[in-house]
């Protein structure tokens, strides 16, 4: 949730944060840093002794199992590892696994009910335990636990049973022959947990685990130290199966805004690498100038959008806001969602914000190609617009500036994280919505809160606005789960803590078909047709506003070699391979 991380890097780098400060460079970061004896090393000697990264959506916890955000995905990837992923050609490769499930090493069931994964031999956790088919079961057991309030569970939601038939084999039972049998257990969201470290934090008490904030992990890196919302330190994982890691410590520091990172990586050289740095193109332009390093845009299955609240956010019912009992006053209208989609100019902020970063998005799914709907396109029309609130009904009755019809105003609360771009993109719409007689509040909240606790009132998850913005992606080239997003069994509320994905509270008997019949069909040409219908579906009812195809835009040291990246995973999932040239 997409479009869902605290020591710094020692001394010098508590007094080059300070240094930062004092010209403006990094006025939003935490102060709070302690000081340790690591010394002033520019990037280019860093490589072989310290790594430093720069997230300025600060990871908060480190179970990706309890986060809807993805920057504690990106930093607990560098910990715990899934069975496999896929890479940038939609290869899936194995991680845990000691191969990939196929009829021909008979890992997939020839009923499409089942899947056997053999994993690797030998693995060791972090701590030393060994790494067995148990934590396989147990992780499932975890997050489809109710009480847990997991926010990966829509990758889980027909399998039966998942067994452990010995140590180093785990079968995969569905309850219904399932053409994504490679979604449980793969990529960010299918992180295994160790059963020795996480089994009396089940349910209930999932969120109050001490490996929440410092884990276990099978992955190339250890955690030492975390401060969440500020730094997470690394070191190599002493028991890692794989080649040593080409940098003795990671240094991982949240906080600031994306221009200040993108130029500690681009234009000083104080940083290696920075993560989602979006800003205006004209910004980075003159940073890349700079020669400390280059921006890398890796599009993804990631697409900014506008989501609708179907509830109403200021009606409380049994204790909750946005309650899926509740129906919206004016957006549960489809004429209404219509004018605003007429109303909001794609072209202008896909241009002036995001440049080659982004493009116009007119679908659900913009990604893989196979399944990108040819069907749909893109009008800006204020003409239109208001003509479509006119014919509904919804008039200036009292003549002061703003729509109204039956005694309700079309007052509009309009929420985002901590984003220049994404506060820009607020603006422009502000200003689009208003010139057809709609009132909107801006708010914007840091990225921490947003996508961090689910059950923070001003999460993306509770949704106690009328609108929001930010990105999601689909993880494999599957997109089953991602259709989830949309699904009556996944609206967030107070009774799974905010954990499920669909925060818009959506609801459409015939999506529902859809789904169900997704579910059931192998053959790739019918679940082409069928994905495709589905994504025309949600874009003809406005359940949504695609706003920007964007890649995930990514500020690398000249100094780095090696770099791995894939859409379908973090980009910290191979960083044990970067090296320095």
């Amino acid at each position: 949730m997409g479009q869902f991380r605290r020591r710094w890097w020692g001394r010098f780098f508590s007094l080059f944060w300070v240094a930062l400060l004092s010209v403006g460079l990094f006025a939003a970061c935490n102060q709070n840093s302690s000081p340790s004896s690591d010394a002033d090393t520019p990037a280019s000697e860093a490589a072989g002794g310290s790594l430093r990264l720069l997230y300025w959506q600060a990871p908060t916890v480190l179970n990706p199992h309890l986060s809807t955000g993805i920057k504690d995905i990106e930093a607990s990837r560098l910990v715990l590892e899934p069975l496999a992923e896929y890479n940038a050609d939609e290869e899936l490769t194995p991680t845990l696994a000691a191969e990939i499930p196929s009829r021909e090493n008979g890992g997939l069931g020839e009923d499409g009910t089942t899947v056997t994964w053999t994993l690797k031999d030998d693995v060791l956790w972090s701590d030393g335990e060994p790494f067995t088919a148990e934590d396989v079961a147990f992780t499932y057991d975890f997050l489809s636990n109710p009480e847990t309030g997991a926010t990966s569970t829509e990758f889980y939601g027909d399998i039966a049973s998942v067994e452990a038939v010995d140590d180093q084999t785990v079968k995969i039972t569905f309850s219904q022959p399932t053409p994504a049998w490679s979604q449980p257990f793969v990529g960010t969201s299918g992180m295994i947990l160790p059963q020795h470290v996480f089994q009396d934090y089940v349910g209930a008490q999932a969120r109050s685990a001490p490996a929440n904030t410092q884990p276990v992990g099978t992955g190339a890196y250890q955690v030492v130290e975390f401060k969440p919302g500020d730094t997470i330190i690394y070191e190599p994982n002493p028991n890692f199966r794989g080649e040593p890691s080409a940098f003795e410590r990671l240094e991982l520091k949240g906080g600031g805004d994306a221009v200040s990172a993108a130029r500690a990586v681009l234009q000083t050289g104080d940083a290696d690498f920075a993560w989602n740095v979006q800003a205006e193109p004209a910004i980075i332009q003159g940073l890349e100038a700079g020669g400390q390093g280059e921006m890398r845009y890796v599009f993804k299955p990631l697409m900014e959008r506008i989501f609708f609240n179907f509830s109403d956010p200021n009606q409380e019912v049994n204790g909750q806001r946005s309650s899926a009992e509740t129906e919206h006053p004016f957006l549960s209208e489809k004429a209404v969602r219509q004018a605003i989609s007429l109303a909001i100019d794609r072209q202008t902020i896909t241009e002036q914000l995001y440049g080659e970063a982004g493009e116009v998005a007119t679908n659900f799914i913009v990604a893989p190609d196979k399944y990108v709907s040819p069907n749909t396109d893109y009008e800006f029309d204020l003409e239109q617009a208001a003509a479509l609130l006119d014919e509904a009904g919804w008039v200036d009755s009292n003549g002061n500036g703003v729509r109204d019809k039956d005694g309700v105003e079309m007052n509009i609360l309009f929420t985002t994280s901590v984003n220049p771009v994404r506060q820009k993109t607020q603006e422009i719409i502000k200003q689009n919505l208003e010139s057809i007689g709609l009132a909107v509040e801006l708010k914007s909240v840091d990225a921490s809160v947003y996508f961090g606790d689910p059950a923070n009132p001003d999460s993306a998850s509770r949704f106690n606005a009328d609108l929001q913005l930010f990105a999601f992606d689909s993880e494999t080239p599957e997109p089953d789960s991602y259709m989830q997003l949309y699904a009556c069994d996944q609206i967030s509320q107070k009774e799974n803590q905010w954990g499920k994905e669909n925060v818009s509270r959506y609801c459409n008997p015939k999506y529902e078909a859809l789904l169900t019949q997704l579910g059931e069909t192998l053959d790739p040409e019918a679940r082409q047709a069928l994905l495709i219908k589905m994504n025309d579906l949600l874009i003809e009812d406005v359940a949504l506003i695609p706003l920007v195809h964007r890649s995930d835009p990514l500020a690398v040291s000249q100094t780095l070699s090696n770099l791995d990246f894939t859409p379908w995973s973090a980009s910290t999932w191979k960083l044990n391979t970067w090296g320095s040239q």
